[in-house]
């Protein structure tokens, strides 16, 4: 019996293919955009799972503490006294436009780490997989598949296969699947045959295996130092909110399908209750009905998600290698819970999207299907529960509110997710009983023109239809606004502090000892007006001391945990242009405090410390353990670590650290060109070295521009999402809307002026739609700028409105619903009258 109210109640869409279209396309556009962004997000997790294989994270790390690079002679003295230390060779290629690292370990002091085990384990893909063969000559070079296109070779050549690199050959080729991209993994000895003294020694050792550093050596602690996937969860976070708010835009789609569908079967439901189907057997076909539709449609989402994943993974890719120096394959790789988590998706959203026609239907009498308004009749009911509902969503946007700001600064990313989606739910619900209110008052408005009165009556009855499409309508526009309002603040305000930050025209970038006779030089050139030499060091925060805490020193600082140091020169070319959020006793004075015992924070480290202006920090420098006083925080966006600012002399001088790079301000006079070529002679530099001013702020605009290429993506085909609700809503609906503008026809009202009527009175809509949509908007670029991402990324954005993107929103949402009404009122244009007249009579 299932089976034959099944195929009844299929029966319909095929005299009503419009409603099935609309169904598939809601469910297809939404399946598809959280499809997409799952498989990125898989893809990308797959790749840090790969680097977290490289032990980078999962291992102490030691260095000289007088700055020297390490040696096989501090090799051999640390295995000599008995320390479980391990070498590892770093270097570096580039094939093809593609950066390669190249990795030397050694597997049998290496024996605390994933990449060794996997080595004695045998897990070498192809002929060959064995210890000895690894470290024997010719050796192996061990990379992952996904590594292969770099040389331009599949996995039936790659086994034993040596691509060469300049005047040398690659040990054979042997596939490991646990790589990371563009990683290439040998024995030491085989890598420094390969590179000799370009190869950069690094010792490592299991993590607490050392509880203190060796004498005249630096212990960097695997705790301090942050996992790629730690540094991206924020930004896959950032993704995933946006698809998931796409596929609550489509689902309005197939819940307004739903809705239709269900009242134009009326008769045919009626007609089956009559002749003996209980109400439960209707129900359960409804039901697998609505399976069948959602299975269609995930397998459809799935298809075009994983197309429109390969276009957007490059990007992303990319975006993630500028910020945080992960490697991310640029080809999908999807685990197995990924498909099914796609589909469960898809599914869970069409039965909570049809769960109300469900339950509305095994409700309904026997007798009230046989109204034709029966669903209509109940709608002036659904406002008031629907603003009851959005009461009690309001009250929860409050208590989300009020918990967020009882938690720290910086945390609380979830909750403030939570309070988005809150805000946007309670104000979509509350939509519909807003318009219908309106509406009742334009009616009064308009009580000396009948025709203007029968509009706002005519919207008002097409409204129980039309509210799911003005919610999605609401919900995209207010997202677009607060999200492109977001970016544009984010792009002035990150232009802006390039500004402030790259004070020198040109960048010198050399070794340090290079550097520190190139000040010397620099200082006596006549053409040189001033120098700004930078540095970058690490120190070890052992505790912090706050004059407005109960307890003197707080426990919020591990014992040797390790931050960056970064050193500027403090000259007025400099401190002029350089941002300072907060002070302790005003900017000059900051500034003066800073050659002393004084240092800068970033807004990333106040945040996560917080820190403010007048606490202090214990540091561990080479006279020891010293308080510094928190004098200034600063802006420095885009970086995902703490930082401390001070001096570059008191950085060298007791954090052994190291000059880093060199900027340069020339003399009016100067001539720039000569000045380059003297530099390049004198101190035999590249020209990559030399680093012009605009090429910098070219190369970060563009990492910037590739960073919210997908959220621009996503922001768009969310809007066009809505904009598709509109359309199917109206064709859906544009043969019933023909019979009630015929008898207006028939009244005298001219066809030109019905055909344009529906483009008045939808746009109307869809204007007040966007006027309401414009302080949410606001409301959540406020709550993107200096709640989100405060907890995502630790710095807070200025708060940018933009009139013209608010013109824009408003002009897009007319747009929308222009295009949305232009297919059916083009129909109504080309109706004859005399098909107008029987429409009238049915």
């Amino acid at each position: 019996m299932i089976l034959r109210v099944v195929l009844t109640l299929l029966s319909h869409y095929r005299r009503h293919p419009g409603q099935l279209a609309m169904l598939l396309v809601g469910l297809w556009v939404a399946s598809a955009l959280w499809s997409s962004v799952q498989a990125i997000n898989a893809t990308a997790k797959e790749s840090y799972a790969r680097a977290n294989a490289l032990f980078s994270v999962e291992t102490d790390q030691l260095a000289r503490r007088d700055g020297i690079a390490l040696g096989i002679d501090d090799y051999l003295l640390l295995r000599q006294a008995g320390l479980p230390v391990s070498p590892l060779l770093e270097s570096s290629l580039t094939i093809e436009n593609t950066p390669v690292t190249v990795l030397g370990i050694d597997p049998l002091t290496l024996t605390f780490s994933d990449l060794a085990s996997s080595n004695k384990s045998n897990s070498v893909e192809g002929n060959g997989g064995s210890l000895t063969e690894f470290l024997s000559p010719p050796w192996q070079t061990q990379l992952a598949p996904d590594t292969l296109a770099v040389f331009g070779l599949d996995r039936q050549q790659a086994p034993g296969a040596t691509p060469s690199i300049g005047d040398q050959r690659l040990p054979p080729l042997a596939l490991r699947n646990d790589l990371p991209p563009n990683t290439l993994v040998m024995d030491i000895a085989a890598v420094s045959t390969l590179f000799g003294e370009q190869a950069t020694l690094s010792l490592v050792t299991a993590t607490g295996a050392l509880t203190q550093p060796p004498e005249g050596y630096r212990l960097t602690r695997a705790a301090s130092l942050a996992s790629p996937e730690q540094l991206t969860d924020s930004f896959h976070l950032n993704l995933t909110a946006l698809a998931l708010l796409a596929l609550v835009v489509g689902l309005f789609i197939v819940q307004a399908a739903l809705g239709l569908a269900m009242e134009q079967r009326m008769a045919t439901l009626r007609t089956l209750r009559a002749l003996g189907v209980p109400g439960t057997t209707i129900t359960l076909a409804i039901l697998v009905e609505l399976l069948l539709f959602g299975l269609t449609g995930a397998a459809l989402g799935l298809i075009s998600g994983l197309w429109l994943a390969g276009k957007l993974l490059p990007d992303v890719a990319s975006t993630l290698a500028s910020l945080y120096q992960t490697d991310v394959q640029r080809s999908l790789a999807l685990p197995w819970h990924y498909w099914l988590g796609s589909v469960a998706i898809t599914l869970g959203g069409l039965l909570l999207a049809g769960s109300g026609v469900l339950w509305r239907a095994t409700k309904l009498q026997v007798l009230a299907l046989g109204q034709s308004y029966a669903w209509r009749h109940s709608y002036q009911h659904q406002l008031v529960r629907m603003l009851q509902a959005g009461g009690l969503a309001g009250l929860l946007t409050l208590g989300l509110a009020t918990w967020l700001s009882m938690l720290p600064a910086g945390k609380g990313l979830m909750v403030s997710f939570s309070l988005v989606a809150a805000l946007l739910f309670s104000c979509a619900v509350c939509l519909p009983p807003t318009l219908n209110a309106l509406l009742r008052l334009l009616q009064r408005l308009l009580r000396r023109h009948p025709l203007g009165q029968w509009s706002a009556a005519d919207m008002q009855l097409q409204l129980p239809r039309l509210s799911l499409a003005m919610m999605a309508l609401l919900i995209a526009l207010a997202t677009n606004l607060g999200v492109s309002s977001m970016v544009g603040g984010f792009r002035l305000t990150f232009l802006d502090w390039l500004d402030q930050r790259l004070a020198a025209p040109l960048y010198i970038n050399a070794t340090p000892s290079t550097l520190a006779t190139l000040n010397e030089w620099l200082i006596s050139q006549p053409e040189v007006l001033e120098t700004l030499p930078t540095a970058r060091g690490n120190a070890e925060l052992r505790a912090i001391s706050s004059p407005t805490s109960n307890e003197h020193v707080s426990n919020q600082a591990a014992p040797l945990d390790t931050i960056a140091v970064f050193g500027i020169s403090t000259v007025p070319t400099l401190t002029s242009q350089w941002p300072l959020l907060e002070t302790l006793d005003g900017i000059p004075s900051a500034w003066e405090a800073l050659g002393r015992q004084s240092i800068f924070i970033n807004e990333q480290m106040a945040v996560a410390r917080a820190l403010q202006p007048g606490d202090s920090v214990l540091l561990e420098t080479l006279q020891g353990a010293e308080w510094y006083t928190v004098a200034a925080i600063y802006p420095d966006y885009g970086n995902p670590q703490q930082q401390l600012l001070v001096t570059v002399d008191t950085l060298i001088q007791r954090f052994e650290g190291e000059l880093a790079s060199t900027g340069v301000a020339l003399r009016d006079e100067a001539d720039t060109d000569t000045f380059r070529q003297a530099l390049i002679a004198e101190f035999d530099l590249s020209p990559g070295a030399l680093v012009n001013q605009q090429e910098v702020k070219k190369v970060a605009t563009q990492i910037f521009e590739r960073t919210f290429s997908i959220t621009r993506a996503l922001n768009g085909l969310t809007l066009g999402v809505a904009a598709l609700a509109l359309l199917a809503t109206l064709l859906a609906q544009a043969q019933h809307r023909q019979r009630q503008l015929a008898t207006l026809w028939a009244l005298g009202v001219p066809r030109g002026t019905l055909s344009l009527l529906p483009l008045v009175q939808l746009g109307g809509l869809a204007l007040i739609t966007g006027l309401l949509a414009i302080p949410l908007g606001i409301a959540i670029t406020w709550l993107l700028v200096a709640v989100i991402n405060v907890a995502a990324f630790g710095w807070r954005l200025p708060l940018q409105l933009f009139p013209l993107d608010i013109a824009v929103m408003l002009l897009t949402a007319f747009s929308v619903a222009l295009f949305a009404a232009a297919f059916p009122s083009l129909q109504l244009w080309r109706t004859s009258p005399c098909a107008l007249l029987n429409e009238g009579t049915q």
